[in-house]
């Protein structure tokens, strides 16, 4: 169990770029990277306007000669300080998250950045190469796989609790945007319905790479073959797709699924994932995180709960609160935070051995959501063909 200690020799000197005054992810990314004394928040870049940078940065306790204009600026100056910074978060538009995720690397600083990390296979493969170049940590945020119970999920189905995968269902469909008048009034919504902001495709890379991740993370050993996708604007005005369906043939055999929506009226959120093996079932849903639902062919259901005894050791050595109690999506993105910690760590002491059999959400994770995308935006405007993966 998590209990707060340190883990690492020294907090890590890091900084955001985005993520101000009224940025809701940001104000997560702070919350969970600071809450096992891992990182230090030592600088910023926070919004464009300087002022209102310093402003909100002495806010929450950043030096001001600290906050900067530019991340180049931020970059050139903290590199001239014995204290200057270590490592970055990326919370600004997708537009812009490939320069700055490549001038961070080539500056030397490891990189946390919220998905998606480009909008090209190529670029992506590019941050790859560069990360393994020098010798560096990537991270991207998918931060709803940081939950105990994806970790008991992963450990059931390497234990062969399941059988052999047959079909993997996932869906991420909620009713926010079900209308308009949501980008309409809401500058934050409005950006992500823009291609020359969001990228080719806005509920698919938004959230439709989470739930691909959570897979990922579940059941490694299954590799897309093949997908045939189905794209829909219910919003006449929206140029990028708000509904989607992803039809996945795995190598093997397996099948499976992907719902994506934004009109999925009267869901509040609508993230679930369930794998479906030979013997049993298994099923989550992030507004329930704390329960795993494990379903045995000719055996009365059964609801896994955090924090319990019976789960595997990997299911409860991040538990931050002992069982019975519900954490959260701070609590999931604090573990990631932790991984992370752990990694850029491993780094610095040159620790290579390690890091090759660690788990965290890496560049090679997000690189393989750009193809997912891409390869999606592919079938769907060629009229929803099979495309090769």
């Amino acid at each position: 169990m998590i209990n707060g200690e340190s883990i690492i020799n020294h907090p890590i000197r890091w900084a955001m770029i985005g993520g101000g005054k009224d940025s809701f992810i940001g104000y997560i990314h702070r919350s969970s990277a600071l809450r096992d004394c891992s990182f230090n928040l030592s600088a910023g870049v926070f919004t464009r306007d300087i002022k209102k940078c310093r402003d909100f940065g002495v806010s929450i306790g950043v030096d001001p000669q600290r906050c900067y204009p530019d991340y180049k600026t931020m970059f050139a100056e903290e590199s001239k300080r014995s204290d200057g910074i270590e490592a970055i978060t990326i919370a600004t538009p997708n537009n812009t998250h490939y320069e700055i995720s490549k001038a961070a690397l080539e500056a030397g600083l490891h990189v946390i950045c919220e998905k998606p990390l480009c909008f090209k296979t190529e670029e992506a493969e590019e941050l790859a190469a560069l990360t393994r170049e020098k010798k560096l940590i990537y991270g991207v945020t998918y931060g709803y796989s940081g939950f105990q119970m994806i970790q008991q999920a992963r450990k059931m189905v390497a234990s062969g609790d399941l059988g052999k995968i047959r079909l993997v269902n996932m869906q991420f469909a909620y009713g926010s945007f079900n209308t308009g008048s949501a980008e309409a009034s809401n500058n934050f919504v409005k950006w992500r319905m823009d291609p020359a902001v969001s990228g080719p495709s806005f509920i698919i890379a938004d959230v439709g790479t989470h739930t691909l991740f959570l897979s990922e993370t579940i059941v490694p050993q299954l590799e897309i073959e093949k997908l045939l996708c189905v794209k829909q604007s219910f919003v006449e005005t929206r140029q990028l797709e708000d509904n989607a369906y992803v039809l996945l043939q795995y190598k093997g055999g397996a099948a499976g699924m992907l719902w994506v929506s934004a009109v999925n009226s009267g869901s509040g959120h609508g993230q679930k994932i369930r794998i479906v093996g030979e013997k049993a079932s298994i099923e989550w849903w992030d507004e329930h995180p704390n329960q795993l639902r494990y379903e045995i062919e000719g055996e009365p259901q059964r609801i896994l709960d955090r924090g319990s005894k019976y789960l595997y050791p990997e299911a409860v050595e991040e538990d931050r609160i002992a069982g019975g109690h519900p954490e959260g999506l701070f609590e999931s993105w604090s573990n990631l935070y932790r991984r992370y910690a752990v990694a850029i760590d491993a780094a610095a002491r040159k620790d290579y051995e390690f890091l090759k059999n660690y788990w965290y959400p890496d560049v090679n994770a997000g690189a393989r959501g750009i193809q997912f995308v891409n390869t999606c935006v592919k079938s769907a405007d060629a009229g929803s063909i099979w495309v090769d993966y």
